[in-house]
């Protein structure tokens, strides 16, 4: 499994402890310094079945200083996943990759049922 993070967000700590408490072994990857490139957002948005504004971190600073809420409903997929791949904090965070899912945010009730 692979775990995008940012190492300072609190919800991303609470995954990592999470997965730790279960012997879940995962590689981790900072968002910040390493944000995933659109072929990877692109392979993710695919095999998660997830509405493609669920990889936004609609909460960030830098969505709304972008003004992201107004202007992505104007923008198509491939334009929006290039511009996740510009920044790491515009990416939800935390992101679960696995085999045969794709996990944004942490919602411990669906990693339980997902990983459980």
């Amino acid at each position: 499994m692979l775990m995008l993070w940012y190492p300072k967000c609190s919800t991303c700590q609470k995954a990592k402890k999470w997965l730790d408490e279960r012997g879940l072994v995962c590689e981790t990857r900072d968002i910040k310094l390493e944000n995933p490139t659109a072929e990877e957002l692109q392979t993710w948005y695919q095999a998660s079945g997830l509405p493609l504004k669920r990889f936004f971190n609609t909460s960030g600073l830098q969505y709304k200083a972008l003004g992201l809420k107004d202007k992505l409903p104007g923008m198509d997929g491939e334009e929006q996943l290039r511009l996740l791949a510009t920044d790491g904090m515009l990416v939800k965070r935390p992101i679960l990759v696995g085999d045969g899912f794709v996990l944004t945010g942490f919602k411990p009730k669906e990693w339980e049922e997902t990983l459980g």
